[in-house]
């Protein structure tokens, strides 16, 4: 029988879960929700996908806008085995209770603190340990990205010491009043929140992470320096674990890849994921082994690399079995991220 999923906000990452769940074979998205019409409310209808008043949001301005509502979120959260909360920042954790309540399963995202859920997740990191729970919280986009390089190197190699710099955009594209216009902001908090985070995945990580935030709405992009306890022969056995590991994405030098504008012209191009970069990406070039110390860059597309995670947690909590290599397979062929 299909999981029967809800998708509890319908915005940047919650219409890119609504979409990637409608994909799986073994899912049925049962419906969204908004507080509010809007552009997004509209095109959950014209997709056909019902949509449920969330919140307080007054049904009559739906009515006056001429978007139906199938019903609220507790009728949804009556239709439900799983519900996705893509809601903004605490307010997650205001409605954990409201799921509990319901007997719902809930996935949260990583705006929340770790306490909403019995775990941190991330498939390629730590997959097993989220099977058969209620409750888990997929790490933020940036965690995602360094918990998913950490599943190449720690396990190979050992990590002594990891430190990174994050080159933060400064919004999203649709996100108009927000991030700084001419400037470069320093995260003065140090560190910055994404090692702790990391380390709710892999507890022991000795990651030290520091970040600015620059006037981009592309990708973030992460500098790494790592000492490994155990290093590889050469930089090429590197490149060759990242480019062999689901959602990588490696450029080589000859494709011209210069940076984050390139990237999402390549997405655009390839129509995988709705033009979305959900991969880690890597330049060859930007990667080096020297000695025990390894350096390398990563970019990371904040507004839906965390989308096959959702995807995974779902069959981690509902599906009884689940095993990481069959779900991350089912979920990269069905979002187009597999490759030859």
């Amino acid at each position: 029988m299909a999981v029967r999923v809800g998708v509890n906000g319908f915005g940047t990452i919650g219409k890119r879960v609504a979409d990637a769940v409608r994909k799986q074979p073994d899912m049925t998205l049962v419906g969204v929700t908004k507080t509010t019409p809007s552009f997004e409310a509209r095109r959950a209808v014209e997709r056909k996908i019902p949509l449920y008043l969330a919140g307080d949001g007054p049904r009559s301005e739906f009515e006056a806008a001429g978007v139906p509502l199938a019903g609220t979120l507790d009728d949804l959260l009556g239709s439900v085995d799983v519900i996705v909360d893509c809601t903004p920042d605490k307010v997650g954790k205001e409605n954990a209770a409201r799921y509990r309540d319901a007997g719902v399963r809930a996935i949260f995202q990583g705006g929340e603190k770790p306490d909403v859920a019995e775990a941190s997740f991330s498939a390629l990191a730590n997959f097993d340990t989220a099977v058969g729970k209620r409750s888990v919280r997929v790490v933020s986009c940036n965690t995602t990205g360094i918990a998913r390089a950490a599943s190449v190197v720690v396990g190979r190699w050992g990590v002594e010491r990891w430190e990174a710099t994050l080159v933060r955009r400064a919004a999203d594209p649709a996100e108009s009043k927000r991030g700084p216009i001419n400037g470069i902001l320093p995260t003065l908090q140090l560190p910055s929140h994404h090692g702790p985070d990391a380390r709710t995945i892999y507890p022991d990580l000795p990651i030290a992470t520091m970040a600015v935030v620059v006037p981009t709405t592309l990708m973030h992009v992460h500098t790494n320096r790592l000492r490994l306890a155990r290093p590889p022969a050469s930089t090429a056995e590197v490149v060759a674990a990242f480019r062999a590991t689901p959602r990588f994405r490696l450029f080589a030098p000859w494709e011209r890849v210069d940076g984050t504008p390139q990237v999402m012209e390549f997405a655009r191009d390839h129509g995988v994921a709705g033009d979305d970069m959900m991969e880690n990406v890597l330049w060859e070039a930007g990667v080096r082994l020297d000695g025990a110390d390894l350096s390398f860059f990563q970019a990371i597309h904040q507004e839906s690399i965390v989308v096959p995670e959702n995807v995974d947690a779902i069959r981690a909590l509902c599906v009884p079995g689940s095993r990481a290599a069959e779900s991350i397979r089912t979920t990269d062929q069905t979002l187009g991220l597999s490759r030859p």
